[in-house]
């Protein structure tokens, strides 16, 4: 059942906004009308922390957009990093779309956020907006240390096409093993994409009227892909990818009304299967994008708490020296 706060949200919404799906507008609207919505629903952040916006330059020349968020008060040392990759379908979002998200995890994590701020399809399809966030982790090995940062505690996080993202990050690096420029502790997937190729039935149950729509999934893939061979890429679907043993362990947050529930199931068990420690959170009664609803939805302070558990219990048994 929707919860019914977020149903009122939705309701009022469609009712109050002469907005089309993001699957009828060109990418340039899409992205107007998702910053727009990233407005609204804003919240207050209790936390105080410190940002900085970086830069770094990839590996054709560009320069990439970060942003570093860390508490104002720390003793020092080197900070354990969560490395975020927001969502959007790889079409929109951005560093202000995802900041509540960030602000929240610093705070709540006591961990320094560097969110990476990768280009966007169509006008860069993949696979670029991997091998930016490629780059970002090899940025973040080379410079964290100046900037206060322990490359050597590092998660790798995002949410909906940057889970994406993170999870495919986190495979490479252990298909790399020792050559890996960061091995992560752990990685924080939350509704991810993890298989882009085919149709689930949560694509059909949730598939209209739980905001992420399965035709805008389609239209995202159409803009980021060069060819369906592309789809079925493992960094473009990790759930594809024929091996997963030796990956980080995880934390999966699913949202129980959303049309990637089924996939992101799949995901999990593949990782049970490959042995790695692997927990799955489904949010019931919410929708994907859940963590920029915590302006009208309470609840979602719960879920983002434990997550913020998940992540430091990873960091002290790193310090403790046990996986």
């Amino acid at each position: 059942m929707l919860n019914s706060a977020l149903e009122a949200f939705l309701d009022l919404a469609g009712l109050n906004l002469d907005i089309k799906p993001l699957h009828e507008l060109s990418p340039a609207q899409a992205r107007t009308t998702f910053e727009l919505s990233s407005q609204r629903l804003r919240w207050s952040v209790p936390w105080d922390l410190r940002v900085e916006d970086l830069s770094a330059v990839v590996r054709d020349g560009s320069s990439l957009a970060l942003r570093l968020y860390r508490p104002s008060v720390d003793a020092g040392e080197n900070l354990p990093v969560v490395l975020y990759f927001h969502g959007g379908g790889y079409v929109v979002g951005s560093l202000d779309s995802h900041d509540g998200v960030c602000r929240e995890l610093a705070g709540r994590t006591h961990c320094a956020v560097l969110s990476v701020g990768y280009r966007l399809a169509p006008e860069y399809r993949f696979p670029t907006a991997h091998e930016d966030c490629a780059d970002a982790v090899q940025w973040l090995a080379a410079h964290g240390r100046r900037l206060g940062l322990d490359p050597a505690r590092v998660v790798f996080a995002g949410d909906s096409a940057g889970a994406t993202l993170a999870a495919a990050l986190a495979i490479e690096a252990a298909r790399q093993g020792p050559l890996a420029a960061i091995t992560p502790v752990g990685q924080l997937l939350c509704y991810p994409i993890t298989d882009a190729s085919c149709k689930r039935s949560s694509h059909t149950v949730f598939g209209e009227g739980y905001l992420l729509e399965d035709s805008t999934l389609d239209w995202f893939y159409e803009q980021y892909a060069q060819s369906d061979e592309d789809r079925r890429n493992w960094r473009f679907s990790p759930l594809l990818a024929d091996e997963l043993a030796g990956l980080a362990p995880a934390i999966v947050l699913l949202a129980g009304l959303d049309p990637l529930l089924d996939e992101g199931q799949a995901y999990v068990a593949r990782l049970e299967q490959a042995g790695v420690k692997v927990e799955c959170i489904v949010a019931e009664g919410l929708t994907h994008d859940l963590l920029r609803t915590l302006s009208i939805v309470p609840e979602v302070t719960e879920v983002y708490d434990h997550l913020a558990v998940g992540v430091r219990r990873w960091l002290q048994d790193e310090g403790t020296g046990s996986r």
